[in-house]
Order: structure tokens, then sequence, then C-alpha cells
């Protein structure tokens, strides 16, 4: 099994927990954390992500919790998460973490909820603290990142326009565009996606046919949805409203910007919020439906274990890897920098198409 967003811990042995402290004792290296001197006098890093509820961003915080076990495992440093449900708590945690002493805090790791956390990350660099951002990367704040973790969003977009130009894709054909939200990981996966079509962008090493190439003029054949919030209720809802009118029913390419997108558009082909006619026009184009994220419920799918009659009539099912397992990535990022290692600040996960061929060779999440 392929497992793209993971590398091992490696944990500082005795001896050099001996030698940080010698270090200690001399001074430190600008921009690192103290090293802890005595035993129950670690520093602390902060990892801050969305609630552990479900789907990708649930799943982000459970991979954190397993890497959070391993950094505790080494005493080095005393890591904790803390999940919120909205950018207002989030604020209130970063604020509650400020107000204490400070120099307990060796770094915070954070998946901001959306950009109004920028003024509270501000605040922690302000305070010289170490912070590594994962995957919203707040443009204004992003060069004062020790790290900022994130999937290559321009190459999901690639990847899915890439797929769809394999299949027949051509210049002017009906695209529809399912949206996650407002933020840049969806300007950069709809920008990958025209990039890609423009001949401006590469993936898997290889640009767009210079015959099959789109010209601006081309692009306004692309429809977007607007946020829908990464929620595959609220996609099932919009594509049931999207085929209630019998003249979008020839749009054969669906980009759904994340693997629950995608469900909600499969869960509305077999519900009852379409009218038969309808999906029976909209199926015999036999369209094509791409995601992203690793989600299993998409990958048992493509594995051929569940909605087969639906796969069927599909003129083809793929999504892009990313996994929200990369938080263990950015962990990891904070950690190395801390012990005075080389971090690059621009840390980009290199994505791939996973299909119905090679789904097998990929980890999914739950």
């Amino acid at each position: 099994m392929k497992n793209l967003s993971r590398r091992s811990f490696i944990a500082g042995t005795g001896a050099a927990a001996v030698m940080a402290g010698l270090l200690t004792a001399c001074g430190k290296t600008q921009g690192s954390a103290d090293a802890p001197t005595a035993e129950g006098s670690a520093k602390s890093i902060y990892v801050l992500t969305p609630s552990e509820d479900h789907g990708w961003t649930g799943s982000v915080a459970t991979f954190a919790k397993a890497k959070i076990a391993d950094v505790n495992a080494t005493a080095t440093y005393k890591a904790e998460l803390q999940t919120a449900d909205s950018a207002a708590k989030q604020i209130s945690e970063l604020e509650d973490i400020l107000a204490g002493n400070k120099e307990h805090i060796a770094g915070i790791v954070i998946q901001p909820m959306d950009d109004t956390v920028q003024s509270a990350i501000q605040s922690v660099v302000d305070a010289n603290i170490p912070y590594v951002a994962f995957d919203r990367i707040i443009d204004a704040v992003a060069p004062a990142a020790v790290s900022n973790v994130k999937g290559d969003n321009a190459g999901i977009g690639a990847g899915c326009a890439s797929y769809f130009v394999a299949h027949g894709l051509k210049p002017k054909d009906k695209v529809y565009v399912f949206e996650g939200d407002t933020s840049s990981v969806t300007t950069l996966r709809n920008q990958g996606f025209v990039d890609y079509l423009c001949g401006k962008l590469a993936f898997d090493g290889a640009k767009i046919d210079e015959s099959l190439k789109w010209t601006e003029d081309d692009l306004a054949s692309i429809t977007y949805s607007g946020a829908m919030n990464w929620s595959r209720s609220d996609t099932k809802t919009a594509f049931e409203s999207l085929m209630g009118d019998a003249a979008n029913t020839d749009i054969k390419w669906f980009y759904a910007e994340d693997d629950e997108l995608a469900m909600g558009i499969i869960e509305a082909l077999e519900g009852g919020g379409i009218a038969d006619s309808s999906k029976e026009s909209f199926l015999a184009h036999k369209p094509y439906i791409t995601g992203c994220g690793g989600l299993d419920e998409l990958y048992e799918i493509l594995r051929g274990n569940t909605h087969r009659e639906m796969l069927a009539q599909l003129g083809g099912l793929m999504s892009v890897t990313y996994s929200p397992s990369m938080i263990q990535l950015a962990i990891q990022d904070l950690v190395d920098h801390l012990d005075n290692k080389t971090v690059v600040q621009d840390h980009v996960i290199t994505c791939q198409n996973v299909t119905a061929d090679n789904v097998a060779e990929f980890e999914s999440f739950k």
C-alpha cells in the first residue's frame, strides 16, 4: 500500500536529550524553542484542528492524535490537540494559549478554520512563537510560518482536467465544478483545472496536447457551483436542482473538489430527488465524475465493492489523493524546526490520480 503523506518520527535518544540541556544552558538558535531542562518541564506543542467528527476534516484530528502520541512518547515536548467547530472557537483557543505563560509554549500547528483566524495567528507571530500552517494557508501570515504544509491543490485541479482530457474532453465542452468553499484551497483547485486546460500547468510531468488546448473564450463553458461548504448533503441538493432543468442533463464532465461532494452527486443519482427521465437522459451521456481526498466510501466504489450498478452507468469515476494524514507531516515539521533541523517552508505534497485500475495501491480514510 502506498502511504503518500507519512514519514517516520525519529525519537531523540537519552544522549541527545542531555546534549539539548547543555545547549540550552549556553543559549538557543534564533527562532527555535528551548529544550526541556528537567523531567516535567517539557515545553508544549499545541495542535489546533477542526472537530473530530466525520469526513476529511474530522480525520485530520484522528491522524493528529496518533502523531501527538508519538511526540509525547519521547518526553522531549508535551503535545496536545485542541479542536474547534467554528473559527470563533479556534480564535478563542489561540487567545487562551497566548494568555498563559508564553515561555512554556514550544510552538503551534494550526489548520485555520477560515481566513478570519488571520489576526489570531498574527498574534502568535508577534509573540515570536514558531507556528506551522496546515492545509488552509492564509497568505498574509504564510511568510512568517516555519512551514506551510498542504497538498498540491493546483495539482488536484490539473489531475482532474488531465483525466477528463484523457477520456475525451474537448474545448468548449460543458464542465460543471462543485466548489468546496471560498478559501485558497478552492481558488487553487479551480486555477489548476483551467491552467492545465490552457497548457500552463503540467500533471504527472506532462502538459495537455497542443491540439486540445483551451482558449480563454473556451473557459466560458465551465460553470461553478459556488461554495458547497465541503458538504455532501449540500451537493446532493444542488445536483438535484441542477438536473431539474432538462437543459443540464447533457453535461458530461463533473469536477467535484472533494470526495464528499462526489458522493453527493452519486447519492442524488441513486435517490428520488431527480425525475427518472432526467436521470436516464443524464446517464445516457456516460458522465465522468472526479473527486479528491481518499474517502474510503468512494474508494469502495472504485474497488467494485459498492454502487456497482451506478459505476457501470458512468463513463468514469476518479479521486485525486489528498490525505488528511498530511497533518502528521505538519507536526513533524514543527518538531524538526525545534530540533534545529532544516524545514522547507513551502511544503507541498504531490498528488496522484486514483482509479479503479490502481485503487489497491492507495490508502483511504473513513
